[in-house]
């Protein structure tokens, strides 16, 4: 049963729930663990989706005790940079407005969605005196400069470096994704950045699965499979943000080697910049092993995941340390091995090293992949199963248990704010 409120903690994320994106998810487990903790928890969001701004969320919502505004004019989709950062600033300056005025703030939580979210929480706390803890999903300026967006020397990346450097220093607490991550930030901010230990501002703490929505399904009692031509087959997917910062191109150059194998099939659901990679393949190829699909309901979303018999997470050569692939933590919660296309110096290499798990392709290797994709298909289901029983291990008594990793989190909270 929740504590009474003693404590009030403002969260300010552009995306939140029912919003699909992972960053929002997150945010409303950390929410709700927090009010069972005894604090008032007050969330400010963008009142349109993140990927698709047609959709209209409520403009206030009361969810388990987690008290959600929504703001107008925040989010224009991703269609553009200039919408995007326009959405940004336009939620910022209402979050800031918002912040200074609230009649009672105890601490902030915030996280790297939006990435100027930082520069409205240290504002209000400059207003407010009250600590703040940074969330770092992603690493900017540094994703924007490797992915090429910006260079180096830009003035605008100068700026946001800075601004990351200040809000480290600033932070009660920073909880990094990985230890890559967290090595990226500790270079980042200097000497005050340690991992660990009493009065450490920085903390090491991956993403937890979403148990509540991976309930798994068995292929006979699966309609999706039926619904989308996949009864019969070994399906491979890949699911989520098909982000320009993880290549997919090996995956559908070496699916399109398999595409008059009958036993096979690869589904691609989710969004963005790298989707049309998909249709582009399944076209230009005429390969009818290629399936694309949107994202999913999230109470439909179990549906979808289970479809995989073996999960594809892809992770960018020059993005780790940067960004951390979710999706990972969703296969591991179904019980299915996955097949990492990136380096195995990164977070999910480590796992993979460690545990029997699945398989690992560097990207650009289109002859491994296909052999793996082969190997794959002339694997039995037992040993398969057995590959995907190491993955739920890892969630059921290993190192990714959600309750424990929630609570973990949230005692950072208590004990720093």
């Amino acid at each position: 049963m929740p504590k009474s409120p003693s404590k009030n903690i403002l969260l300010i994320s552009q995306v939140f729930v029912p919003d699909p994106a992972a960053v929002g998810q997150y945010m409303f487990d950390t929410a709700e663990a927090l009010v069972k903790d005894g604090w008032y928890v007050k969330v400010y969001a963008a009142d349109r989706g993140y990927d698709d701004p047609r959709q209209k969320y409520p403009d206030y919502e009361n969810i388990n005790g987690v008290h959600i505004k929504r703001l107008p004019w925040s989010s224009f989709g991703k269609r553009s940079i200039a919408l995007r950062l326009l959405g940004q600033l336009s939620f910022v300056i209402q979050c800031f407005l918002r912040g200074i005025f609230s009649r009672r703030l105890d601490a902030i939580l915030v996280t790297t969605s939006p990435p100027m979210g930082g520069v409205v929480a240290w504002a209000i706390s400059l207003f407010r005196r009250v600590p703040i803890h940074f969330w770092v999903m992603d690493m900017n300026p540094d994703q924007a400069v490797k992915l090429g967006a910006f260079s180096e020397k830009h003035p605008l990346v100068k700026i946001f470096d800075l601004y990351m450097k200040g809000i480290l220093k600033k932070a009660k607490s920073v909880i990094a994704l990985d230890r890559y991550m967290a090595d990226g930030l500790r270079k980042k901010a200097g000497d005050r950045m340690q991992v660990g230990g009493a009065g450490s501002a920085l903390r090491v703490l991956p993403p937890w699965p979403m148990d509540e929505y991976l309930e798994p399904v068995e292929k006979r009692e699966n309609p999706f499979l039926e619904a989308n031509g996949l009864s019969g087959k070994r399906v491979f997917l890949y699911s989520g943000n098909h982000s320009i910062a993880h290549p997919i191109s090996t995956y559908l150059e070496a699916a399109v080697r398999l595409k008059d194998d009958p036993r096979g099939e690869f589904l691609f659901v989710g969004g963005g910049k790298r989707k049309g990679e998909v249709d582009i393949a399944a076209r230009e190829h005429n390969a009818p092993n290629l399936h694309s699909l949107p994202y999913q309901p999230l109470e439909k979303i179990r549906y979808s995941l289970s479809a995989g018999d073996v999960h594809l997470v892809s992770m960018g050569e020059e993005m780790v340390g940067c960004v951390h692939p979710c999706k990972f933590y969703s296969a591991l919660a179904l019980g299915k091995p996955i097949l990492l296309l990136g380096p195995m110096r990164s977070h999910i290499g480590d796992v993979l090293r460690n545990h029997d798990i699945g398989w690992q392709v560097d990207h650009g290797d289109v002859d491994r992949m296909e052999q793996v994709y082969r190997e794959i298909l002339n694997t039995s289901e037992e040993d398969l199963a057995i590959k995907g029983a190491n993955a739920k291990r890892l969630v059921t008594d290993g190192p990714f248990r959600r309750e424990e990793m929630v609570r973990e989190f949230v005692g950072i909270i208590g004990v720093e704010s």
